[in-house]
This record gives structure tokens, C-alpha cells and sequence, in this order.
């Protein structure tokens, strides 16, 4: 006997919707480099570029891929609950899936990308073992915490030694000198050479280490909203909160620009960057909202479908978008590292995303999954045909219930 877990549409849309922001988002990191595209005058781009970049500063970049977080939050206590149901043991089954998200992460990062997601997902999901039994207040109260904290990064009180700057930013720049002159004509071989040993910062080990333990409060708090909003029902009866989320969509959105322009109309001060995080965050709560709302007015729209089948496919089109891009940018391909601009990148990233909105729903018409979402699932659920089976002493139980009842 196998129970199908329930799967609520909308966020399999809201998965797909975020990887267009998340694409776009990458775009300068596949452009640019990790570290260039923070250093992005060392590319000479044009007034109308820098115009553009900080409009995708903004509005996109740090915006979306909180969405992908929230939903891997939401997602995980929907799995607990799907686990739970089939009498299985969840930490047992989600810790075989955060492995191989690891494996994915490593082999991605190390063969193709620097830009890669997945080790860090598969890592924050043995951080998330400590809140998966939390009651939402507990959950609720810890985001908020972590995301006052996330204020603080964005202090700058200034260097108090010049010289140490100066060697910093002139290590840097060479650093990406090297990246422009690999990235774009360099083989194969050369650029993962340089993607791993490369080093624009020159920290000590330790330091490098303590980053690593304190990464999961940069992204902590939209985990643990969507554990939170699993946990509260946000999307049961959606529909019928239509208005609820058109409220929220114009509290949150509006306010979540505000916070992030702050360090654009007040460039230069301590305090500029300090809404940089907290603002993404709560734009994208706003967008989490605008989407939901939008499509509960009607369930029936093909965009609605097309971005479900995206988000389906969402592990698949994401490595896909890393071939493509790799392919189009480094120099085993056609080597435009550095030389489209940032408003051409835009126009790429859109086009590639609209083929993945309508290809995703024809591949899913012959297939249930993606060729990665399948590996995972016969890896997580110990099954070759990746479904989640219930066990058997569960399915004694629901057997001896049956007879008592019928009796």
C-alpha cells in the first residue's frame, strides 16, 4: 500500500517563480566572477549598466533566492508530516536526501560553478534537525532574532588602518584580472584550477572556518519562516485568503525596497548597508505573497502550470541553467565572460528561463520527474521507483484499525 504525500500546487509555483529571480540573480556571477561581480568597476561597464545593476540590486538580486529557502523550510516539515503519516522515522529518510544535496553541491561547485547551493542546502538541513520539532512561536521568535542580528552585518565602522586596506583592494584587483583573462579564454583545466585555488582574501584557515559556522545565520531566519509558515497553514484554503495575501503583498514589498534602497540614497555612512539583508528578506516575503495572491484568482492558468512544471523540475533547470551559462561565458565555450553588460545578461537570463517555462511542462508530460529530482528520490526513499512506501509496521496498524472498525 503506498500513500501519495500531498503536494499543494502553489508551491511548486512559487519554487519555479523564484529560479527566474535566482537566474537573473546568477547571471552576474556567471558574467562577472563571485568576487567581480561586487568589484564590477574593474569591468568598465556603462552608465546605463550601472543603472541597471543597481536596479537588480534592489529589486531581484537577494530577493529570490530567499523564496527557494522559505520553500526548502516549508517543504521540510511537509516531508515530516508525509514521513510521519507512512510511519517512518524522518530524520533517518531527510538525512539521506541532505546527503546526496551534498554530493550534488560538491560535484556542481568543483566541476562547473563557484556559484553552487546545494552543499550549503544539504548542510543548513542538519542545522534545521535542532528547530524541526519547535512549536511555530519558537520558530517565529528565532527568525526574528537572527534577522535583527543580520542588521549588524551590515555595519561598517571603518578601517583603522589604511595600509591593510590598500593591500586588500590591490590583492583583490588582481584577483580578478586573473579571473577576466582565465574565465574568458582559459581551458577547461585552467579555470577549475583557478575557481579552486584562486583566493582574492587571503584569510587564515581559522577565519575561514568561523565562517563557515556562522554562514547559517545569513540565511537562518526565511528557513525557519517556511518551517513556520508550513507549520501555520499559510497556503490551506488559499484561496479563500486571497485578500489577506493582497494585503500583505502591499505592506511588505513596498517596505522591503525601502530597506534595501536605504545604502543607495544614503551611500558612504556606517549604517548604510545594514537593511542590505533584512530587506531581501522581507521583499521577499512580499513577492511570496504577490505570487499567491495573483494565482489564486485563478488556478486554472497556464502560467500557473508552467511555472509549477519549473518548479517541479526545479533541481534539474537549475544545474541546466549552470551548463548553459558556463558554456556561453568561460572560455571552453564562447568565452563572453565580461563582455555582454549587465542589461544584455538580463535579456539572456529571461530567455532562458521563458525555454524552461515552456519545455518543463512537455518533458513533464512523458516523465512524473526530472532525471535529479528521480536520484533523489530513490536515494531519499530507499525505493527504485522513488516513490515513498509505507512500512509495514504502519501499514499492520492501519490494517488492525480497519478490522476493529469493521467489527
Amino acid at each position: 500500500m503506498i500513500i501519495k504525500p500531498n503536494r499543494i500546487g502553489i508551491i511548486d509555483g512559487l519554487r519555479g517563480f523564484s529560479l527566474f529571480g535566482i537566474l537573473m540573480a546568477n547571471m552576474l556571477i556567471f558574467q562577472y566572477g563571485m568576487w567581480g561581480q561586487e568589484e564590477i568597476r574593474h569591468f568598465f561597464i556603462s552608465q546605463w549598466d550601472t543603472n541597471v545593476l543597481t536596479f537588480l540590486k534592489i529589486l531581484v538580486v537577494g530577493s529570490f533566492m530567499p523564496i527557494f529557502t522559505f520553500m526548502f523550510g516549508f517543504g521540510l516539515i511537509k516531508m515530516q508530516e508525509n514521513l510521519l503519516l507512512l510511519g517512518k522515522k524522518p530524520k533517518r529518510t531527510l538525512s539521506r536526501r541532505f546527503l546526496l544535496l551534498i554530493v550534488l553541491g560538491f560535484l556542481h561547485s568543483y566541476f562547473l560553478w563557484e556559484g553552487d547551493i546545494l552543499l550549503f542546502y544539504g548542510l543548513m538541513g542538519f542545522f534545521l534537525f535542532l528547530f524541526l520539532n519547535r512549536k511555530p512561536k519558537t520558530l517565529l521568535i528565532w527568525s526574528i532574532i537572527l534577522l535583527l542580528l543580520l542588521c549588524t552585518i551590515g555595519i561598517n565602522p571603518g578601517s583603522s588602518n589604511d595600509s591593510i586596506t590598500i593591500a586588500s583592494n590591490l590583492r583583490m584587483e588582481a584577483y580578478i584580472k586573473e579571473t577576466i583573462n582565465i574565465y574568458g579564454s582559459g581551458t577547461y583545466e585552467q579555470i577549475m584550477y583557478h575557481r579552486q585555488y584562486g583566493d582574492p582574501l587571503g584569510l587564515p584557515n581559522f577565519m575561514m572556518i568561523i565562517m563557515i559556522f556562522i554562514a547559517p545565520i545569513f540565511t537562518a531566519p526565511m528557513f525557519l519562516i517556511g518551517m513556520y509558515a508550513a507549520k501555520k497553514g499559510w497556503f490551506s484554503n488559499h484561496s479563500e485568503k486571497r485578500a489577506i495575501y493582497r494585503k500583505l503583498m502591499l505592506i511588505f514589498i513596498p517596505l522591503g525596497i525601502a530597506i534595501k534602497s536605504i545604502g543607495y540614497i544614503f551611500p558612504g555612512y556606517w549604517w548604510s548597508k545594514m537593511g542590505e539583508i533584512p530587506g531581501g528578506t522581507v521583499l521577499a516575503i512580499g513577492y511570496i505573497f504577490a505570487f499567491v495572491s495573483l494565482f489564486t484568482r485563478k488556478e486554472s492558468s497556464k502560467w500557473l502550470f508552467r511555472f509549477q512544471a519549473v518548479g517541479k523540475l526545479s533541481l534539474t533547470n537549475y544545474l541546466m541553467q549552470t551548463v548553459i551559462c558556463t558554456t556561453l561565458f568561460y572560455g571552453y565555450g564562447l568565452g563572453w565572460f565580461g563582455k555582454i553588460g549587465v542589461l544584455a545578461g538580463c535579456g539572456l537570463a529571461l530567455a532562458i528561463y521563458l525555454l524552461q517555462l515552456f519545455l518543463s511542462p512537455i518533458y513533464l508530460r512523458k516523465f512524473q520527474y526530472g532525471p535529479v529530482e528521480r536520484l533523489l528520490r530513490m536515494w531519499t526513499n530507499w525505493s527504485l521507483s522513488g516513490k515513498a512506501k509505507q512500512s509495514k509496521k504502519q501499514d499492520i496498524t492501519n490494517q488492525s484499525s480497519c478490522i476493529r472498525s469493521n467489527v
